[in-house]
């Protein structure tokens, strides 16, 4: 049985963390860590486990939880991980972090678009990248896993094989994301609150997301080259979910590529990728068809006249992008089956 620790285990991410590992066939919660309710019942900030876990809210102390785990979720704000991880730590644990902070490996990029100082550089460069579809083998062997970001994990997996193939001028690539509240965390800000989101739907981090470097790192890698992208993201009234709708200009010598050439890229890349579903022709993607899932639901359009095509990916922003993608990579580092704990279907309606 597998010893986990959560560090952030009372915000939203870190709760569908507890909440998935409950139903873990080869893993069990140990640590409920948190900064702001430690000694409370972890059931008292989570009614919805009264009757499941019998556990006070334990502190962020990572050096004792290593001592006690096989592998630690930090689902904490960006800089903390990276402030308390070392090498004394990552001998006795696993880690896997759901913060940005091993994401981009150039520093001074993430010190820029966080605008914190990175207290742990060195780990940068040994922390892999963990979206399984593409890092597999990487996953297997490491140590310090760096769990991607909801909108990169819903971008990349649209995008990713054509872009590859060199379907796809890189130079081209616009994408337009919509989230669910949940995404902002559980903190209270006036902006999240009901009154405020509600009947309403907006664009924010303009220009700005930080989310914005981390996928061009992925892109680029698919790509073969630097490449900028245009990423805007907008909140929407709804607990869950992430659509990305992408764009791009076919590439040249492909300007006439038909659905059949390019249905044939998706299901090479995705035909044994149990997460991943490739929907059927013309069939667009909905948050309503993935919601409380692993699932990703990814299809395209091309538009004749723009010899453009319009990519689509769907997906649980706290599941597969978050707590159910940090399992999927648990899973991989210990030698079990991938999909253990998270072959569940989607909640409908």
């Amino acid at each position: 049985m597998i010893k986990a620790g959560i560090l952030g285990a009372t915000g939203y991410a870190g709760a569908d963390l507890a909440r998935l590992l409950k139903s873990h066939k080869d893993a069990e919660v140990i640590w409920y860590g948190s900064h702001s309710y430690v000694g409370q019942e972890y059931a008292q900030l989570y009614q919805n486990m009264f009757q499941i876990v019998d556990a006070p809210c334990l502190d962020d102390n990572m050096a004792e939880m290593a001592d006690q785990a096989d592998v630690i979720f930090t689902a904490t704000p960006q800089g903390l991980c990276a402030s308390l991880i070392n090498d004394d730590i990552l001998s006795k644990a696993k880690v896997i972090d759901l913060s940005a902070d091993f994401r981009i490996k150039d520093v001074k990029k993430y010190e820029t678009w966080y605008n914190l100082h990175h207290p742990a550089p060195k780990l940068v460069e040994e922390a892999v990248y963990g979206l399984c579809e593409i890092n597999r083998e990487q996953i297997r062997n490491a140590r310090l896993i760096a769990n991607p970001g909801c909108y990169p994990t819903c971008s990349i997996l649209s995008i990713y094989p054509l872009l590859k193939e060199g379907f796809l001028d890189p130079s081209t690539i616009i994408i337009d994301a919509k989230s669910g509240v949940s995404g902002a965390g559980r903190g209270a800000k006036t902006d999240n609150l009901f009154c405020e989101v509600n009947e309403s739907i907006k664009a924010y981090g303009v220009t700005t997301h930080r989310h914005t470097p981390e996928i061009e790192d992925q892109l680029s890698i698919a790509a073969g080259e630097d490449l900028i992208v245009n990423f805007t993201p907008h909140l929407v009234p709804m607990n869950r979910g992430i659509l990305v709708t992408a764009y791009a200009s076919l590439s040249k010598g492909h300007e006439n590529a038909d659905y059949k050439e390019l249905r044939e890229v998706y299901d090479h890349y995705y035909q044994n990728e149990t997460f991943v579903r490739v929907l059927e022709k013309n069939v667009c993607p909905q948050t309503r068809w993935v919601r409380g899932s692993n699932y990703v639901d990814v299809n395209f359009q091309i538009d004749p006249r723009t010899h453009r095509v319009i990519l689509m990916g769907a997906m649980d922003n706290l599941v597969k992008g978050a707590a159910g993608q940090a399992i999927q990579n648990m899973n991989l580092m210990f030698g079990l089956d991938e999909t253990t704990g998270l072959e569940f279907t989607p909640l409908f309606p």
